[in-house]
């Protein structure tokens, strides 16, 4: 009997697990989910590493040794999340040799604090890839407006990219662009189009999350039936973005080259709101070509009861607009509404990358304190 995640990966969805952390590698249970529930990649960010190597005794070790070495804070965090992305990526090296480095990707995200800064992106880019030193990293760059033109650099020189935070199609074009602008200078630049390959996270439930408060506020009949609906609506439009600019012929001079399409990745896909179906932003977003990234309680749900159906997305961009447009009528300003979220979540990634360092320069005065008293 076919399950569900198995149902997904036929209709051309590629699961990755929005989740990485020490105890998943060695426990077993990363690789069980490879082996049982169809997951083909693993993505993190600053707050999926807070997390991870605050809770538990499994970077006691490595902490130990690192604050023996003297190393501080900043160092300490990169070679912990390094670390774990490395062998991550061997875990998941069969997968990207069955698929041509398509999918058995992982990703690590540049320094949040530096989304806003060009220049430091793309140095903090490089020296990640290099250090990560694994042909199936992705380089994590959120889609800032300064985001952009590292995304393009950083292609250029033959890195992978995985484009994080973008909530509006307008900023969905401009990184297609500046992918399709890395990919020529990657050829100018003499590199091989076939091994630079890249995805764009668009985010999903917190597009709802912010609509259907303000559409509480403004509280009609009308209004509450418009609840739910703006995230798959804005998403499939993405797709239609996607369908557009990849059947163009600029890109077509690139896949002549071998470049491969920038896959849409669905992220943010776990349900906030507990009136929708917990898996709404999985089947509800299945088309030939994305990633769906979930956190492991989607997962684990989809596999459970997850409805598949097939193509739920080609066809849907009629009544994607028209509910767009409904929301606008209303007075839902959804250049406002995006604007807010990126602010929103690059403020979350900071948060959490600064819990970080505070906790990891504890754990390193911590362990220099026990190492004193152990001499």
């Amino acid at each position: 009997m076919t399950t569900p995640t198995q149902a997904l990966s036929d209709a051309g969805v590629s699961i990755w697990l929005d989740d990485l952390s020490r105890a998943r590698l060695t426990d077993g249970s990363l690789k069980a989910l490879i082996e049982e529930k169809n997951v083909v990649g693993v993505t993190t960010n600053p707050t999926i590493f807070h997390l991870a190597i605050t809770k538990g005794h499994g970077y006691d070790a490595t902490l130990a040794s690192l604050a023996a070495e003297g190393a501080d804070v900043e160092r300490a965090v990169f070679e912990l999340t390094t670390a774990d992305v490395a062998d991550a990526c061997d875990l998941f090296a069969p997968v990207a040799e069955a698929t041509g480095g398509v999918d058995g990707r992982v990703s690590i995200e540049v320094d949040p604090r530096l989304a806003w800064d060009t220049a430091a992106t793309i140095a903090e880019a490089k020296k990640l890839h290099a250090k990560v030193a694994k042909s199936n990293v992705h380089i994590k760059i959120p889609a800032t407006v300064e985001g952009l033109e590292a995304i393009s650099e950083t292609l250029a020189s033959g890195i992978s990219v995985n484009v994080t935070l973008i909530f509006s199609l307008e900023r969905y074009r401009q990184v297609i662009n500046a992918f399709m602008t890395g990919l020529e200078k990657a050829k100018a630049n003499g590199h091989d189009l076939s091994q630079i390959h890249s995805v764009a996270s668009f985010f999903v439930s917190r597009v709802d999350t912010e609509i259907d408060k303000r559409l509480e506020k403004i509280g009609t009949d009308e209004a509450k039936a418009l609840k739910g609906k703006a995230g798959l609506a804005n998403a499939r439009l993405a797709y239609q973005v996607y369908e557009e600019e990849f059947s163009s012929e600029r890109f077509k001079l690139l896949a002549d080259a071998g470049a491969r399409p920038q896959r849409p990745l669905w992220a943010s896909t776990g349900v906030k709101d507990p009136s929708l179906p917990d898996t709404l932003y999985v089947t509800g977003l299945v088309a030939p070509g994305v990633v769906n990234t979930m956190p492991e309680k989607t997962l684990e749900a989809t596999f459970d009861h997850g409805e598949v159906t097939g193509d739920t997305v080609t066809g849907t961009y009629a009544d994607a607009n028209a509910h767009l447009d409904a929301l606008a009528g209303l007075g839902v300003d959804y250049n406002d509404v995006v604007a807010v979220l990126e602010s929103e979540g690059l403020d979350k990634f900071v948060a959490s990358w600064n819990e970080l360092l505070a906790d990891i320069e504890g754990a390193l005065a911590s362990a220099k304190t026990a190492d004193a008293k152990g001499a």
